[in-house]
């Protein structure tokens, strides 16, 4: 492995550590196609910037209807 330190690695770890910093964490979901295509025209139709933000709305709407 290249020891240079911008291996993928490296900028990998790297981003995880800003996104710590920050306090979120980066995690890894297998999604079926129509989810994923779901998640998109949400994100579209809400003007988003990515599925990261259309996921954080759905989660945050279900602990609404939970809490009610």
């Amino acid at each position: 492995m290249d020891a240079t330190p911008n291996t993928a690695t490296d900028k990998h770890r790297a981003y995880r550590r800003r996104l710590a910093a920050q306090g979120n964490h980066q995690i890894v979901v297998a999604l079926p196609r129509e989810t994923v295509a779901f998640l998109d025209e949400l994100k579209e139709r809400h003007g988003l910037r990515n599925r990261s933000q259309v996921l954080m709305q759905l989660i945050e709407q279900g602990r609404e209807v939970t809490q009610q």
